[in-house]
């Protein structure tokens, strides 16, 4: 199949890789020269404009759009209306909030350009283990670029999922739940690592854990890796951004009133490691100075 490819950067230009080594046509575009020419260099077909790439695919044309969350996305999808044909085909596989894929659904509908919206999974190691593709739309369009998703994904790794907004709702979700696994193995490890007079291997007990524990998944077999290669994390900042899908999770818990405090705590706890000191604990230091007399440690003091 013959694809556009908008979005070539670390996930983006390994999808169009692994498109090419499966044998669809690719072309590809993004901002910088270097990107194209990265994409290039894998066989895809490079362009240096968004009306280059409509120019150059048949009708009915399919295009993926892999770009950053929020205005670059908004851009890229208005731009692509009005230059797309009806029946053309956009495909947002990017993190987007649902809500915006629902509307971004409708004004393309507007045009009679279909869209499809994919929740993507797999980060950096797509490429070797393919992809897990959510995608919400229209079943016909689905049916229609299934060869497109059978070759990014692994054995079982894409479905349909339902109407407009499901694909990155879904996978909103799936994100809020990483979030939550990402605290516990943190937790959990900085408690065995303190325990000094055990002095555990962090690196090997995460590979024990890998055989037959209850625990044991992809991401505690990148924790092996890891704490295999800096047993001590000497050379990791303990700051933790976030793309947002855990706060929109979240925000989702308390619209519909589901409980949902593991998923709060681990994004709370995000925002607490990118402080380089919490006022809130000055100020809890000082009020048990204040109330209790309890030694409060100052700036220059002991």
């Amino acid at each position: 199949m013959k694809i556009g490819f908008i979005g070539l950067g670390k996930m983006g230009l390994n999808m169009v890789t692994r498109l090419v080594q499966h044998n669809h046509e690719v072309v590809a575009y993004a901002p910088h020269a270097e990107s194209v020419d990265a994409a290039k260099a894998q066989g895809a077909r490079g362009v240096n404009s968004l009306e280059e790439l409509v120019a150059d695919l048949e009708r009915p044309r399919v295009i993926w759009v892999m770009v950053p969350v929020g205005e670059p996305t908004e851009n890229t999808l208005a731009k692509l209306g009005q230059l797309l044909d009806e029946e053309d085909i956009i495909i947002d596989g990017g993190n987007s909030y649902y809500r915006d894929s629902i509307r971004r659904a409708e004004e393309l509908k507007a045009c009679n350009i279909q869209f499809v919206d994919v929740g993507t999974s797999g980060g950096i190691w797509g490429l070797k283990k393919g992809y897990c593709l959510m995608a919400g739309g229209s079943k016909d369009v689905y049916d229609f670029i299934e060869p497109l998703l059978r070759d990014l994904a692994p054995e079982n790794g894409y479905d349909y999922i339902g109407p407009h907004g499901s694909g990155h709702f879904v996978k909103m979700v799936h994100n809020g739940i990483e979030y939550a696994m990402l605290q516990a193995y943190g937790e959990g490890f900085e408690i065995i690592e303190a325990k000094k007079e055990f002095d555990v291997d962090l690196g090997k007990l995460a590979g024990l854990w890998q055989h037959g524990g209850v625990i044991r998944s992809w991401l505690l077999e990148l924790a092996q890796d890891a704490l295999n290669e800096d047993p001590k994390l000497d050379s990791v900042l303990g700051y933790v951004e976030d793309s947002g899908e855990g706060r929109w999770t979240l925000a989702e818990a308390i619209a519909e009133d589901i409980p949902a405090p593991t998923i709060a705590a681990s994004i709370f706890e995000r925002f607490h490691s990118r402080q380089v000191e919490s006022f809130s604990a000055k100020l809890t230091a000082a009020l048990r100075k204040k109330f209790g007399g309890h030694i409060l440690k100052q700036r220059g003091k002991e």
